[in-house]
């Protein structure tokens, strides 16, 4: 049963499209660093233009105080433009006569990218009046900005509830993905969890044990649960005061019959630099002076198994401090080995979050993922069992 609508349920020849779409991309001197998300949109707006619908695009760029020019829109559509293979034009506000007039202006297949909803803080608020105005310019509304669909904005779920909504492309694909990673996922799953801090990822953990076979815990946060258990971890990146806290996932995870995997050696190093002498040491013997800066190769193997052993892998953080080299080691081997079992269509894989997608990138094997997320905390909060509120408002009802 599908449970969203989607570009497939409507006609858009004729009709103005209100697009939400993720432009909050990185930018350098005015110009457009990486257009990853650029290219993760262009297949929405090219389908509905082909299909004769005025393409009217909505979307927020970092986090201004107000009407600031930095903050504009206008570069990132001129990039648009060029990804897309066709002209952007360009609405000074996305509301009032500026938005008014871009709008009458349009001929079926156009598109067009309205200023920065954020420049108005009626957006963040959702406030029932600023949605009337947007939604005003509009016959229908579309969602293709999975990344932000776990904010209750005007333009990212109050529009929902004033127009005929659907899912784009890009909300599609992410969607059937994650169904695909933990709501009917083929059996085993398994999850492996990493980055620096037990705090960040409580509610994550939480949720987990309920629904994987197995799950890896790496990354400075598999410190504070080896602590709890009675080991050493000298130096090393750990929230002691936590150990209550990892203790209760454990237990909650014998009771829901999911495996957790901790390192069983780790490689040490004295400074908390790249190519800084290392060593594998097994668990009963960190030295006192020493940090734990990623997991050891009996570590890699147990994972690697854990990996054979799955269906399907979820992935978020990596297994040590990745950014420098040789500890990228653990991360990059596994991800290595997961593409390789991907490829080899025994494992459905999902990966995501910023630090992820960037470990995968230095991996090699960003594109070999059955799905990798461009989406952080939308991302997060799924994998948290939380609704999000720009994905609840699209479900067919």
């Amino acid at each position: 049963m599908k449970t969203f609508r989607t570009l497939d349920d409507v006609d858009p020849r004729g009709k103005r499209v209100l697009l939400r779409v993720d432009l909050n991309v990185p930018m350098e001197n005015g110009r457009v660093t990486d257009a990853t998300r650029l290219e993760r949109v262009a297949p929405t707006i090219i389908e509905i233009a082909t299909k004769g619908g005025k393409v009217i695009l909505l979307a927020h760029f970092g986090r201004p105080k107000g009407r600031e020019p930095k903050d504009s829109l206008k570069p990132v559509a001129e990039a648009l433009a060029k990804v897309i293979g066709k002209p952007v034009a360009f609405a000074e506000d996305c509301v009032g006569e500026p938005a008014a007039k871009a709008i009458a202006a349009m001929k079926d297949g156009d598109v067009l990218c309205l200023e920065n909803t954020r420049f108005h803080k009626a957006e963040e608020k959702n406030d029932p009046a600023f949605v009337a105005e947007l939604a005003k310019f509009g016959d229908i509304w579309v969602n293709d900005a999975f990344s932000a669909a776990h904010r209750a904005h005007a333009s990212t779920e109050g529009l929902g509830h004033k127009l005929p909504a659907y899912a784009g492309r890009t909300m599609q694909a992410e969607l059937d993905a994650l169904a695909k990673a933990l709501e009917a996922p083929t059996k085993p799953v398994i999850a492996i969890i990493g980055g620096a801090k037990v705090s960040t990822k409580i509610d994550l953990l939480e949720n987990l044990v309920t629904k994987v076979d197995a799950l890896v815990i790496g990354g400075g946060m598999a410190n504070t649960f080896l602590h709890a258990q009675g080991v050493s971890v000298g130096k090393s990146l750990c929230e002691k005061e936590l150990a209550p806290t990892a203790l209760r996932i454990l237990k909650k995870a014998i009771a829901a019959n999911c495996a957790i995997i901790l390192p069983v050696d780790a490689v040490v190093a004295y400074h908390f630099a790249a190519n800084a002498p290392s060593h594998a040491y097994g668990l009963d013997a960190i030295p006192a002076d020493g940090m734990i800066l990623d997991v050891g190769p009996q570590s890699i193997s147990r994972i690697h198994a854990a990996i054979d052993d799955a269906a399907t892998l979820v992935w978020n953080g990596p297994l040590g401090a990745f950014e420098m080299t040789p500890f990228d080691r653990g991360t990059v081997v596994a991800a290595r080995h997961a593409a390789e079992r991907t490829k080899a269509k025994k494992l459905v894989s999902v990966a995501g979050g910023g630090d992820t997608v960037a470990a995968l990138n230095q991996a090699g094997v960003g594109g070999d993922f059955s799905y990798v997320s461009t989406a952080g905390g939308a991302f997060l909060e799924w994998m948290e069992g939380k609704p999000l509120p720009g994905v609840e408002v699209l479900r067919a009802r």
